[in-house]
């Protein structure tokens, strides 16, 4: 669970480094890269909820555990 849980992470940070490095080329930005970023964005903050809920998941199995 943990693995699948980093690919998906590992997926969003690529995916989120090209689009900056596509955005890096031009100046102007038109409405389709405007839109891309915010995809960037979003998929990055899901990783980073993704991580968090992953991190809770681990502490209530330790409490359980205990």
């Amino acid at each position: 669970m943990k693995n699948t849980m980093m690919r998906k992470l590992g997926l969003a940070l690529l995916i989120a480094m090209l689009g900056a490095g596509l955005a890096a080329c031009e100046e102007e930005q038109g409405p389709a890269e405007e839109a891309g970023e915010n995809i960037d964005e979003s998929m990055e903050e899901m990783g980073e909820g993704m991580d968090e809920m992953g991190e809770e998941m681990e502490q209530a199995a330790e409490d359980a555990q205990n």
